[in-house]
């Protein structure tokens, strides 16, 4: 049945200006705007839930990258599942349940030459919950996916490295890994996250980088240390999300032929005072390793692929998906966006806007 529009009115968090180091209140403006009734191809969705991803912030920086910047002024960028409420696009019926980039808002009026940019999907709820859509079965399982089987390109009993192993992509790439028959080591901050990756999700063992190094030894060299000791034959596979004196101790520790993955350097993301490159790169020819990015976006056509497989993994219990759920809707938005950058979440970082 589908939903009168006339009385809605559509709740908007919109970029106010550039941030300089972590983003504050003045880099954002609350909006609202009635929902208008669809025109002919067009269709209007309520979000039920907005995936929060380290890679805002880097869409909020003015430059080239690979994808546009989010406009000043324009409704923050963010990927969502939402529930079809009005439709004049045969492609889509009312109460649909779909994902796509909806942005950081109640309501999105989407045109049918739109749909397709913004990865407009059904989404089939018998295969996982809304959340798992935004985590295992979404954008940064999609990335743990074709970042670990196209780029690191895993063998049975080779070692697997991944930093940020309890965050939504690390704890894919590691369950993952695990199914293919490496074994696999994170690295996490704080005793609780790695407990969890090696007690629940099965990996073999996980370093703590935020673990009180001891006297007269840096942060750092007790990371290098946990390396030495987990990965006694070196490191075949590393899967990097966060950059940084991390990614240089782990090129210390890989093996010849080593694939480095790098999919984001969450640890710089607001320095002001410029990003640190590894300083360990002449690894990289010691051991003819490669080093390769990965941008989700490159392998959406295959994204129904690795839904299908890792669908398969949910229901047979060989993968789990944790998801750090915040209530509180769109004037939530900017406080549970910063969870990312202290480390506060726990798992996937989901926004919940409806039931």
């Amino acid at each position: 049945m589908a939903t009168t529009l006339a009385n809605l009115v559509n709740h908007q968090v919109r970029l106010a200006a550039r941030p300089v180091g972590l983003p504050t209140a003045e880099n954002w403006q609350f909006t609202q705007e009635p929902v208008a009734e669809p025109a002919e191809g067009e269709l209007v969705i309520q979000t039920l839930a907005l995936s929060l991803d380290p890679a805002m912030r880097g869409w909020m920086n003015e430059g080239k990258s690979y994808i546009p910047p989010v406009g000043i002024g324009e409704v923050m960028r963010a990927g969502g599942i939402g529930r079809v409420v009005a439709s004049r696009n045969p492609a889509f019926a009312v109460g649909d349940i779909v994902s796509g980039t909806l942005g950081v808002q109640e309501y999105a009026r989407v045109a049918a030459d739109q749909a397709k940019r913004i990865g407009l999907a059904k989404v089939d709820l018998r295969a996982g919950s809304v959340t798992q859509w935004l985590n295992v079965l979404g954008m940064p399982g999609m990335t743990g996916y074709f970042g670990l089987m196209d780029v690191g390109q895993p063998k049975a009993g080779e070692t697997v490295v991944v930093s940020g192993a309890a965050g939504a992509v690390g704890q894919t790439v590691g369950q993952l890994a695990k199914v293919k028959g490496c074994r696999v080591v994170g690295i996490a901050g704080g005793r609780a996250k790695c407990d969890w990756v090696v007690q629940e999700l099965g990996f073999d063992a996980c370093i703590d980088y935020k673990a009180p190094a001891p006297e007269g030894v840096q942060r750092w060299d007790a990371v290098r240390e946990g390396l030495k000791q987990h990965c006694p034959a070196g490191v075949d596979v590393y899967f990097d999300n966060v950059g940084g004196e991390i990614l240089d101790a782990v090129l210390a520790r890989i093996n010849r032929k080593a694939r480095i993955i790098i999919c984001g350097a969450i640890s710089q993301y607001n320095s002001t005072t410029g990003m640190q490159g590894p300083k360990n790169y002449m690894s990289l020819l010691v051991n003819r390793a490669r080093m390769e990015g990965i941008v989700v976006f490159d392998y959406a056509d295959r994204y129904p692929l690795a839904i299908a497989e890792m669908a398969g993994y949910l229901k047979d219990g060989r993968m789990k998906s944790k998801e750090d759920v915040v209530e509180g809707g769109v004037a939530a938005f900017p406080q549970t966006l910063l969870k990312l950058f202290n480390g506060e979440n726990f798992g996937k970082l989901v926004l919940k806007l409806a039931d």
